[in-house]
Parts: structure tokens; C-alpha cells; sequence
């Protein structure tokens, strides 16, 4: 695992994306230095034993700064949506055993995400450029978010909504099932609902290409202290438990048992 800080950092920026949806630019030029794609960081949220894990959703390491996108989805959340441009956040970063593997630009790369496992694609998409598409599935239009990100990238981007509000009715998988049918990328990564990430890594299997997951579990530490993120994987024809804040949160899709 690389070398992680615990610091108070400034909030530079703030943004409300969609509701209760919120995004912070945070300078930190230690761990914007460190970070790689893939990774995630620990945020202390006031009142609260147990910090909030926190994809990356952006890594600037000329200006210092590292982009995170996180929902509000309980008192924890709450308490660090409450943190305002100027405020000072305290982070424990960049966490994570192993980020996502980036081949050369030049090779053809799909991202698939669901929910609040989009943020996560957006450094991909901007390494790749035009040789990615990024498939990503929301509730409805209100939803939706990042897009201009993937598109200012360069990528080709499908979008789905649940309810067809916004792009194409429907889920991630069955756009990704057509793009199959009619290439092959040299890899796929994926970020979102268990049930999603376990059928893109069926179709992908089925087609002999490449993927890679990001896994969220709960965690109570983020170091590899407290175990409670635990997984199951295949390892030499056996089973064994990973935890996904050291080992990954990227997995080869292959070595996943998904519950």
C-alpha cells in the first residue's frame, strides 16, 4: 500500500450536483502527489467514531488538489455536507491496496457506473480520451451527474435512467451487451451495485475481455485494521477473504465471488 497522510486540508470548492449529491475540491498537495486512479479517502465526520470512506473522482497533481463526489446518505454524510468552501476537512488519503490498471491511450477501453459509482470513472475517462466509452445508469434525470465531465474528456458516453428521463431507458448491462456485439474493448471497469458489477463481469467474461471492479464495503478503519471489510475471492483454485481496503477496492473481476 502507498504511504497515506491524515491531515486537515482546505475545502476549495464546493458544488451541489444533484440532490444530496455534493462535490468538493480539496487542496492537499501531498496526497494529490501520492493518489493514483482507483484509490479513496477517509473523511472524519464530526460526531462520528467511524470516518466515511470517499472515492477519488479527480487527481490534479500540478495544482494539488484531489475531487471528491459522495451522496448523502446517512448522519455521517450529512455531517460532511455540511463542510463549506474555506472550511478545513480532515482526511486520511489515499487509501487503497490497489487502484485501477490504466493501459496506454491508445487502447480501447469501456467504463460502466451506477449511481454514485460514476464518480470513480471520471480519471479514467480522462485518460483514455476518445478511446473510451462510459456507460452510466441513474434513477431518473435528477440524478444524473458528471456527464459533461466524460464528454469534455472526449469519451463516447451512454446514458441510462431507470425511468427514461434522461438518455436511453434501461439498464448499464444492456447497453453494454450491445456495445459488445459490436466490438471488443481491451478492457472494462466498473463501479456500482453489487448486481450490476456482477453482470458486467458475466458479459465480460462471455466475451473474453479484460475487467476490473471497484468494490465498496463497509469499513471501519480504511488500513486493514478492523477486517470489517471483508470479500470473498478466488485465489489457486480455492477461496479465500480479501479486504477491500487493503487488497483493493479494484479487483480483477474474475477473482470476485459475488454475494
Amino acid at each position: 500500500m502507498e504511504k497515506y497522510t491524515q491531515g486537515m486540508y482546505p475545502v476549495i470548492r464546493k458544488q451541489t450536483l444533484a440532490r444530496e449529491i455534493y462535490d468538493y475540491t480539496v487542496y492537499c498537495p501531498e496526497i494529490a502527489q501520492a493518489a493514483v486512479c482507483g484509490q479513496f479517502v477517509d473523511i472524519a465526520a464530526k460526531g462520528h467514531l467511524l470516518r466515511r470512506p470517499i472515492s477519488l473522482c479527480g487527481i490534479d497533481r500540478e495544482k494539488g488538489t484531489i475531487r471528491i463526489v459522495f451522496e448523502v446518505r446517512g448522519e455521517g454524510t450529512a455531517e460532511i455536507a455540511r463542510i463549506n468552501e474555506g472550511d478545513m476537512i480532515d482526511i486520511i488519503a489515499p487509501l487503497g491496496g490497489h487502484g485501477f490498471d490504466l493501459l496506454d491511450k491508445s487502447r480501447k477501453a469501456v467504463a460502466v457506473g451506477g449511481g454514485i459509482g460514476v464518480p470513480p470513472l471520471v480519471p479514467i475517462a480522462q485518460h483514455y480520451g476518445k478511446n473510451i466509452t462510459v456507460i452510466s445508469g441513474f434513477r431518473s434525470a435528477g440524478a444524473v451527474i458528471l456527464q459533461d465531465d466524460f464528454t469534455s474528456a472526449g469519451a463516447e458516453t451512454i446514458l441510462c435512467t431507470d425511468d427514461g428521463t434522461a438518455g436511453r431507458k434501461g439498464f448499464v448491462t444492456d447497453a453494454l451487451a450491445e456495445l459488445l456485439e459490436r466490438e471488443k474493448p481491451d478492457i472494462i471497469y466498473a463501479c456500482g451495485p453489487m448486481v450490476m458489477m456482477k453482470r458486467v463481469a458475466e458479459a465480460a467474461q462471455a466475451h473474453d475481455v479484460r475487467c476490473q471492479v471497484s468494490l465498496e464495503e463497509r469499513m471501519g478503519c480504511g488500513v486493514g485494521a478492523c477486517l470489517v471489510c471483508a470479500c470473498r475471492i478466488k485465489l489457486d483454485g480455492g477461496e479465500r477473504y480479501a479486504h477491500v481496503c487493503k487488497d483493493g477496492p479494484v479487483f480483477d473481476s474474475r477473482e470476485v465471488i459475488f454475494q
